[in-house]
């Protein structure tokens, strides 16, 4: 088989690995509807928190959104294996990235990308990862906005990649990703602006 089309099978099934709605499918089983129709509207683990009050839901969804990238990247280091296994996970893990904020079996509305993407950077560079998480986490406790961690936290990886990776293939990958976190985040950045974006917070949503 050709290279391209080894890359292909890889791009298309990252895709659809990484559109399961995993966000979506928890909300309904444990009783609180349609996410899409609650809060944000958004499949991802902040609605989910937003809708729920759960933080072991947030928790279980962020843990599966981020898997698929992961396993999607493995699964093609795996399958093709010698010099073009790096490009290959690359491929995969970034496509899965993808599918998760356009998943085709929601009319391409889907998450944000932040958690599939962080367990895509966390399988290809641990180090880049556990950087991004805890500006996530610093981000996070000094403002209470989960938009404003990610945004920062997003922006940062390619500085960190830039110094802490030696191969520049990561960049290239890791850059398209951070501007599609970006983009999918530019209600977040109005909200962010005109001060009306919600905090983070832990209450438990009455019944």
């Amino acid at each position: 088989m050709s290279l391209i089309y080894i890359l292909s099978l890889c791009a298309v099934g990252g895709y659809f690995l990484g559109s399961i709605p995993f966000g979506l499918f928890l909300c309904k089983l444990f009783g609180f509807g349609d996410i899409r129709k609650v809060g944000s509207g958004n499949i991802g683990a902040t609605n989910v928190l937003r809708v729920s009050g759960s933080k072991s839901l947030t928790l279980l969804t962020i843990a599966l959104d981020a898997s698929k990238a992961a396993i999607a990247a493995y699964l093609a280091c795996k399958f093709v294996g010698g010099e073009h296994a790096l490009l290959a996970s690359l491929v995969a893990g970034t496509s899965a990235v993808v599918g998760h904020n356009f998943p085709i079996w929601l009319g391409f509305k889907g998450g944000k990308g932040v958690a599939s993407a962080f367990g895509f950077i966390l399988f290809e560079t641990p180090i880049i990862a556990l950087l991004a998480l805890a500006t996530w986490i610093v981000t996070a406790i000094i403002s209470r906005y989960s938009s404003l961690s990610a945004i920062l936290a997003a922006s940062l990886v390619p500085v960190y990649t830039y110094f802490f990776t030696d191969d520049t293939l990561y960049l290239a990958f890791y850059l398209p990703i951070v501007l599609l976190i970006l983009v999918r985040h530019h209600a977040n950045f109005k909200r962010l602006f005109k001060g009306e974006e919600s905090k983070i917070t832990f209450k438990k949503k009455a019944k």
